[in-house]
């Protein structure tokens, strides 16, 4: 059993910051890629950023250049320092991995948070 469990979400003024972290436990073998979504009310779900587990990194367009993912692989936690965040930043967040449960089999599965809110005001 895998556990994904999410913190660091609330409510912040826009220009502000917050770091939201996102640890998985259980009988895990290894983690690949990272990543964090989120969701606004009424809208889909969508991908903010992502790290592998070479550390290569990629960012939705609306958010590049005010935030930053990151990961400890020790720790299988992944990390998201958001800066100067805009009350259109406000959704729920969702981390995901993509995890390797047994040495001796090829298949990964997917796992997902909880979610966090994250509420920016004007």
């Amino acid at each position: 059993q895998v556990r994904m469990v999410e913190s660091g979400g609330g409510l912040v003024q826009a220009g502000g910051s917050l770091r939201l972290s996102c640890a998985a436990s259980g009988s895990i073998f290894s983690v690949n890629a990272m990543d964090w979504y989120r969701q606004a009310p009424g809208k889909q779900r969508e991908l903010v950023a992502r790290i592998t587990s070479g550390v290569n990194t990629n960012y939705g367009d609306s958010v590049k250049g005010r935030f930053t993912i990151s990961r400890d692989n020790a720790k299988n936690t992944v990390y998201l320092q958001m800066n100067s965040l805009k009350p259109e930043d406000t959704a729920v967040y969702y981390c995901h991995a993509i995890i390797k449960l047994d040495p001796a089999v090829p298949n990964l599965y997917s796992y997902w948070g909880q979610g966090t809110q994250v509420t920016v005001s004007s």
